[in-house]
């Protein structure tokens, strides 16, 4: 198993892990949960992989499938100490488009697409389960509001491209692109960065 599987895996686990406990939120059943933890799992990638012209990478390998269980497992059995984190969401959501943006370049980088394309679809990879997930339970997407959300997965895939400019090491720079976009996303709440909305056009008589 390569080190961008093994990102991949702990990306899809941290996302579902999000999208079940905002369905607990909602009092989804258990199999809704699932649907919802599952979605916001593969959602993005799925995206990612259409647009590549690529199977989803999930109907070829059941692994996601049986992570998304485990996640939901664990919810259930944890779910005490995760009701009483009030961040564990925020948390999970951080790390899951972190990783997932660098999954979203390596995919799009090895199928021969350009730098513009590859970080692109990082930011498709790490962002768009969210929004399914929040359309899912009835709430508008994060990356529609002022939040720094889909713009650190664009940050994220800059900062891939800088580091192989400086000459990283391949895994120090999946390493690096996955923490700055944890970080950005982490700060941007901590200190209450938001891009400016936009403001309706008045219609004047």
């Amino acid at each position: 198993m390569d080190f961008i599987t093994i990102i991949d895996y702990i990306g899809t686990f941290a996302f579902a892990i999000s999208g079940i406990r905002l369905a607990a939120a909602k009092n989804f059943d258990i199999f809704g949960a699932y649907v919802v933890g599952f979605v916001t799992a593969i959602g993005g990638g799925t995206l990612r992989d259409l647009f590549l012209g690529m199977t989803p990478f999930w109907m070829e390998q059941p692994s996601y499938v049986v992570i998304t269980a485990v996640a939901l497992v664990f919810v259930i059995v944890f779910r005490k100490q995760v009701v009483k984190l009030n961040n564990t969401f925020f948390i999970f959501d951080a790390i899951g488009i972190g990783l997932f943006t660098v999954v979203g370049v390596e995919r799009s980088l090895e199928a021969g697409f350009p730098m513009w394309v590859n970080i692109i679809m990082g930011s498709i990879t790490g962002a768009a389960g969210g929004m399914f997930r929040d359309i899912f339970i009835n709430e508008v997407p994060l990356i529609f509001r002022k939040d720094i959300y889909a713009v650190a997965c664009v940050l994220g895939g800059v900062t891939y491209y800088i580091c192989l400019w400086l000459g990283c090491s391949h895994i120090l720079t999946q390493i690096i692109s996955a923490i700055s976009v944890i970080l950005i996303r982490i700060l941007s709440v901590r200190f209450s960065i938001s891009l400016p909305s936009l403001k309706p056009i008045e219609e004047h008589n």
